[in-house]
């Protein structure tokens, strides 16, 4: 191999390492900013917070949730779901450009006329976010009770 084939090739592979690298800890910043992003959902939906919910959810959310529906959060807009505990832990995050798929668990107890109020629920999640217009919204949701 000719030496300046050599050099190119060092040169190449360590520009990869070093992008790569950088990449990394992109995705690390991500992670920690959707991670914060999440809980907060989390503590809005707990609080009924709607005027805060819809800082993190599109236009267009949509939610498969627990109660075997799609809708676009009605059940939280209309007050028919509402909680004394709203728990999510977050145990996997994947981040693809400007896509971050959290998923993990939910520990949740409704309260007042909702279904099964009183009650700790036990729950799997995904939560789908995307960056738009430079912000992270919440575009898609799937939340599912596990069965004991």
């Amino acid at each position: 191999m000719k030496k300046s084939m050599l050099l190119t090739l060092i040169l190449t592979v360590s520009i990869l390492t070093i992008v790569s690298a950088q990449s990394e800890k992109e995705k690390k910043s991500i992670e920690i900013e959707v991670r914060k992003l999440d809980s907060l959902h989390a503590a809005a939906v707990l609080n009924g917070d709607l005027k805060e919910m819809d800082k993190y959810w599109t236009e267009d959310f949509m939610v498969n949730n627990p109660f075997n529906e799609i809708d676009r959060a009605n059940r939280i807009r209309n007050g028919a779901v509402t909680y004394i505990s709203f728990q999510r832990i977050c145990e996997a995050v994947q981040i693809r450009k400007n896509t971050a798929i959290l998923m993990g668990k939910e520990i949740v107890v409704p309260k007042g006329k909702s279904p099964d109020a009183g009650k700790t629920i036990n729950r799997r999640y995904t939560n789908i976010w995307m960056k738009l217009n430079g912000q992270w919204r919440l575009v898609a949701r799937h939340a599912s009770v596990i069965c004991s």
